[in-house]
């Protein structure tokens, strides 16, 4: 892939990562380390080979910006949602390691931490009360948007952030505040 954009676009400047790779929604009690580990191997397997495979150009260019979806769960849990949450949290460590060596070469590493996606695999999965409940629960009275998640990963892809690395940006309508 990177191979293919750099005989297309000469470079890789950004990547977005914005794998959903599947989880199971269980409790603790009915979790199976396949389902725990298989969820963290994934997810960091999926991030650390995506990074490892664009920032040697990076590097080489002294500018990159590294994107990384994450989300709310992975700092407040929510019932049936530990492995997501669980290897979310994992994800956001790795990409401040990463943010913070990387630094010094001009490129950044960041977060972006949408609360539950309207029109999403994780959504189709909702009844409509179950929406009603979570839109309700916003201080902006909306589940987030597509549209919502795209201005902020462009702001982080943009020179206008070019001072803003290791962050993590929730997409929440204020449902956190931290």
């Amino acid at each position: 892939m990177v191979r293919e954009i750099e005989q297309r676009w000469g470079r890789t400047d950004v990547l977005v990562h914005n794998a959903l790779i599947p989880f199971a929604i269980t409790s603790f009690a009915d979790l199976t380390w396949e389902q725990l580990g298989s969820k963290l191997d994934s997810e960091l397997h999926a991030a650390f080979l995506l990074t490892k495979s664009v920032v040697p150009g990076m590097i080489a260019h002294g500018y990159g910006r590294l994107i990384y979806m994450s989300t709310g769960l992975s700092r407040r849990p929510r019932q049936g949602m530990i492995t997501l949450g669980t290897a979310k949290a994992a994800l956001d460590q790795f990409v401040r390691y990463v943010a913070l060596e990387l630094a010094p070469h001009g490129i950044t590493a960041n977060l972006v931490a949408p609360a539950t996606v309207q029109g999403t695999k994780v959504t189709e999965k909702l009844t409509a009360d179950e929406m009603r409940e979570l839109a309700a629960a916003t201080p902006m009275r909306r589940l987030v948007r597509p549209e919502d998640i795209a201005k902020t990963v462009a702001f982080l892809a943009s020179e206008d952030s070019g001072f803003t690395t290791g962050d993590y940006l929730p997409v929440n309508g204020g449902l956190a505040m931290d």
